[in-house]
């Protein structure tokens, strides 16, 4: 790798770390927290707000339904954790729902979960850095107005932190993320303070507001589909509660257990935060709209929507602007490090397909730093184009942003089901037979809501946008399904086939001329070293004055390879060299061609350019004929040698070999000797 590259890689990713020092980039449970609860903790940023969007259709007074609607949202997020509590127990090897789907239901719903996640942590780093620009903008109007550059800036730096490891990012998001629970609790905590047991009477700015409903005659069958579909925006919440069983080889030993009591603190945080905000926000009476210029009655002109949470922080902490600032921030900050959970999620679970053969083995391999850098960069690409392709705009991107995860907790739970049906079978201790059977009644309970929630998402968000989602999962199996399938074909045609051991009969070797120089001579010489039955030197003659040089510089030096002149009418080298070795493999088919090319080495980038883009097009035409083989012999130039020829004293085995190490002279044992 050249000097500056290599200088560039160190500056951001810092120095490699040695493959045995991978147990000490384990997590403990206080840095585990922020790498991986991050997400579940942030969602509550936007999932409120998408509550009180959509009830605001129907008028301010369908606010009333809100902490009803996050009590639901409550207790499947309880159930969800209670049952990936069972999960992480059961399978600790970082499979998560992909290895409990495909080892319980087979390999395609462990495909169809795997497919499901990876678009689904996609788009959770989409969601998370768009609500964070969101919450800036509240604050810094410049933000709000380059939201797409901000968000696009943002997962850059996110992806060069995880670049250099696991242990890094998760040290580096441990403030910014116990800052955001800290705040979050003093600022739930004084609101609900101040209004439920001072009894102030708490006014946010917007309730001062009108809000103009889309449609406020709504009844029966129709406000039951909104009901529901403030539901599923709510579920939101629940998003990042999987990654956790995906991330289980990341924490310290006993990493189950430490899993386990990590998604435990999750849970209860999430909830808490949820609630918290719902209720508050109801209790000062927010009014939050899609449209703010056309459904805010009242509002001034150019009037900038503030996010729910930076509302509530303006009214709890009115008079102490730093309350304010300080919420905004470290909200902004958590949504951007929620992102952070897929960015620990999605590489694992990548790894875990390419060593199945479903993805390019690239994706299993580590980097320097020891995460999984291929994996990490794949997601930030895809994140990129959603972003920009969304506007980064919350309320588009989260129609599609559930789905995905829902059909993996589904499958997930049905496949534990399964789990505990088949372990109930061979067991026969009482106390581990209690155990299995509440085990398998928590995950049917889990598969009870979230499929319940799974087809209300599908009810009430498919035509707003999360047919897109299913339609990109769709894509996802089946191209792993192909790389799958190519994997698997490349495998028995490599094992399947046996090899008679019949060796060539004779060796015909070819050394490819441009000029007779150095490079050539060398060629030259390592061919006849290989000591082929035939050997001869061909050139393409693309310039008639150029190749009559050549061939009478050939008759008057010492060489004694016959040198063969290839016509091209054309002036083209690459076909003419095939062609000719084409004809030598038909007259000899049980002959082995050994072609070899002379290759410059050079020591800066630019060089590069001007060199050897012949000789590549030459290897890579050649490499798909059967029977030829292609040897490249390297001259290094000048500019290639980055350190002076090595004085024979300081060589390996100087000494043995006779020489003094301190440049003296000949070592003393030798000059006793003679």
């Amino acid at each position: 790798m050249p000097k500056v590259s290599t200088a560039v890689k160190r500056l951001l990713l810092g120095r490699p770390f040695r493959s045995d020092t991978l147990g000490h980039t384990l997590l403990p449970k206080r840095i585990a927290l922020p790498v991986f609860a991050s997400d579940a903790m942030s969602s509550v940023a936007y999932a409120p707000e998408e509550i009180f969007l959509v009830l605001s259709i129907a008028g301010i007074s369908a606010y009333a339904y809100s902490p009803w609607v996050g009590l639901a949202v409550a207790a499947v997020m309880f159930v969800v954790v209670a049952s990936y509590r069972q999960n992480v127990h059961a399978y600790p090897s970082g499979g998560g729902d992909y290895e409990v789907a495909t080892v319980n239901l087979g390999p395609n719903a462990g495909l169809t979960v795997g497919s499901a996640l990876l678009v689904d942590y996609v788009l959770t780093v989409a969601v998370s850095i768009s609500a964070a620009a969101s919450n800036i903008g509240s604050a810094i109007p410049f933000v709000a107005e380059h939201k797409v550059l901000f968000a696009v800036a943002a997962i850059a730096l996110l992806t060069a932190v995880n670049l250099r490891g696991i242990r890094e990012s998760g040290t580096a998001f441990a403030i910014p993320t116990y800052a955001f629970i800290g705040g979050m609790l003093i600022m739930l905590g004084w609101g609900l303070t101040r209004t439920y047991v001072f009894g102030e009477d708490l006014r946010a700015p917007s309730s001062e507001f009108q809000l103009v409903a889309e449609d406020s005659h709504l009844y029966g069958i129709a406000f039951a589909f909104l009901i529901a579909r403030a539901f599923s925006s709510g579920c939101a919440a629940l998003t990042g509660v999987e990654a956790i069983s995906n991330g289980v080889p990341a924490f310290r030993k006993p990493k189950s257990r430490n899993a386990a009591t990590t998604l435990l603190m999750l849970g209860a945080l999430a909830i808490v935060f949820l609630m918290g905000i719902i209720v508050l926000a109801q209790k000062i009476g927010i009014v939050y709209a899609h449209d703010p210029a056309a459904q805010l009655v009242g509002a001034p002109e150019n009037y900038q929507q503030k996010t729910l949470i930076t509302q509530i922080a303006e009214t709890v902490f009115a008079g102490f602007s730093p309350g304010f600032y300080f919420i905004a921030g470290v909200t902004a900050l958590i949504l951007v490090l929620a992102a952070n959970t897929a960015f620990n999620g999605f590489p694992v679970l990548g790894s875990v397909l390419a060593q199945d053969r479903y993805l390019p083995r690239q994706l299993h391999t580590r980097g320097d730093r020891l995460a999984f850098s291929n994996g990490i960069l794949s997601l930030s690409l895809a994140a990129m184009a959603f972003v920009v392709a969304f506007g980064a705009e919350v309320t588009a991107l989260i129609q599609l942003y559930i789905v995905g995860v829902f059909v993996s907790f589904v499958l997930s739970q049905t496949g534990m089901i399964r789990h505990w049906t088949r372990a109930l079978g061979d067991e026969r201790d009482p106390t581990a037979r209690r155990r299995m059977h509440r085990s398998r009644l928590i995950n049917a309970t889990g598969l009870a809501m979230t499929a319940t929630v799974l087809v209300i998402v599908l009810l009430t968000k498919f035509a707003a946008g999360a047919w897109i989602a299913i339609v990109a999962m769709v894509s996802v199996f089946v191209v792993m399904k192909l790389i799958r399938r190519h994997y698997d074909n490349v495998a028995r045609e490599l094992e399947n086939q046996e090899w008679d051991g019949v060796l060539p009969s004779r060796t015909h070797s070819i050394v490819l001329v441009s000029k007779l120089h150095m490079p050539t001579l060398r060629a030259l010489a390592y061919a006849r070293a290989t000591r082929p039955d035939t050997l001869e030197a061909i050139t393409v003659n693309v310039d008639d004055a150029d190749t009559r040089a050549l061939v009478r510089q050939w008759e008057e030096s010492d060489v004694r390879v016959p040198l063969k002149v290839v016509e091209s009418p054309y002036r083209e080298i690459t076909r003419p060299v095939l062609d000719y070795v084409k004809r030598v493999r038909r007259n000899s088919p049980r002959d082995v061609v050994t072609v070899f090319i002379p290759e410059y080495v050079v020591g800066h980038w630019w060089e590069q350019l001007l060199h050897n883009q012949s000789a590549l097009r030459l290897k890579s035409r050649l490499l798909f004929q059967p029977g030829v083989m292609v040897t490249s012999v390297p001259w290094q130039l000048q500019s290639s040698r980055e350190s002076k020829p090595l004085d024979p004293r300081s060589t390996p085995g100087a000494s043995r070999r006779g020489f003094d190490p301190s440049g003296t002279g000949r070592n003393r044992p030798d000059e006793e000797r003679r």
